[in-house]
C-alpha cells in the first residue's frame, strides 16, 4: 500500500501567483509550501552545513563567475533529487512551470535550484537575477525553511520596484513555508543582514537560450 504524500503547495493559490505576477512582478504567499517538507528540507541543508558539504557562493556565470564576500555570504548546493524532499519539491516547480507557461506563455524550458545557508552576519546585497538581453532567467523563486524565525532574526528578502530601485515595495520574512515568485529581469532584491543561520531554496525558471543546437548549461 503506498503512502498519501501531501502535496507541496495548494494548487488553488496559482491562479493568484499568476495574478501577482501580471500586475505587479512579484508573488509573496506566506504559508505557502507544506509545513512537513520544510522541516524535511531543513534538516538536509543543516546536516550539509554541519559537515561543511556546501559551496561559498559567488556571483557571475561562467568565465565572469568569482567570489565577492563582500556583496554575497552564502554557501549552497545545486539540488540533484538526491533524496525524496529534493524530488518532491522539484515536482512541486515543475507543476508551477506547467501553471505558468499555460497561463502566460513563458516559454519556460527548465528550472536550476540550490539550497542557501547565510550564516550569522551574511547578507546579499541588492541586485537583479538577470540581465536583459544576457541571460534566461525568466522567473525566480525563494522558498524558505527556516522554523519558528523570530521578529528579530533579520535576514529578510527585501523587494524593490522595478520602475524605482530605491523603493521598497514588500519584505518577505524567512519563516518556513513562505514563499517568492518574482520576474528575474525587472524586480531588484536584496537579502538583508541575518542574525541567525538562515536556510532557503532559491530558483529560477529558464528559457532555451541554445545557440548551434547546443543548450545553454543550468549552471
Amino acid at each position: 500500500m503506498s503512502l498519501l504524500v501531501r502535496p507541496a503547495f495548494a494548487a488553488s493559490a496559482l491562479p493568484h501567483l499568476v495574478d501577482a505576477l501580471v500586475d505587479q512582478g512579484w508573488f509573496i504567499g506566506e504559508g505557502f509550501l507544506d509545513a512537513a517538507l520544510c522541516h524535511d528540507l531543513h534538516r538536509e541543508l543543516a546536516e550539509m552545513a554541519e559537515r561543511e558539504a556546501l559551496a561559498a557562493a559567488g556571483i557571475g556565470r561562467g568565465d565572469e563567475h568569482r567570489l565577492r564576500r563582500d556583496i554575497r555570504g552564502d554557501a549552497i548546493h545545486w539540488l540533484d533529487r538526491e533524496s525524496l524532499a529534493q524530488r518532491r519539491y522539484l515536482e512541486a516547480m515543475g507543476e508551477l512551470q506547467r501553471e505558468l507557461n499555460q497561463a502566460l506563455f513563458l516559454g519556460l524550458f527548465e528550472y536550476e535550484a540550490h539550497f542557501a545557508h547565510y550564516p550569522p552576519g551574511a547578507f546579499y546585497k541588492k541586485h537583479l537575477d538577470s540581465f536583459r538581453g544576457r541571460a534566461n532567467r525568466v522567473v525566480s523563486t525563494v522558498g524558505y525553511l527556516n522554523p519558528d524565525w523570530p521578529a528579530d532574526g533579520g535576514g529578510e528578502m527585501a523587494i524593490f520596484a522595478a520602475d524605482d530601485p530605491e523603493r521598497e515595495v514588500a519584505r518577505v520574512r524567512p519563516e518556513a513555508g513562505n514563499f517568492a515568485c518574482f520576474l528575474s529581469e525587472n524586480v531588484p532584491h536584496e537579502v538583508l543582514p541575518t542574525r541567525l543561520p538562515r536556510a532557503s531554496i532559491a530558483g529560477w525558471f529558464r528559457r532555451n537560450a541554445s545557440l548551434g543546437g547546443l543548450v545553454d548549461p543550468a549552471r
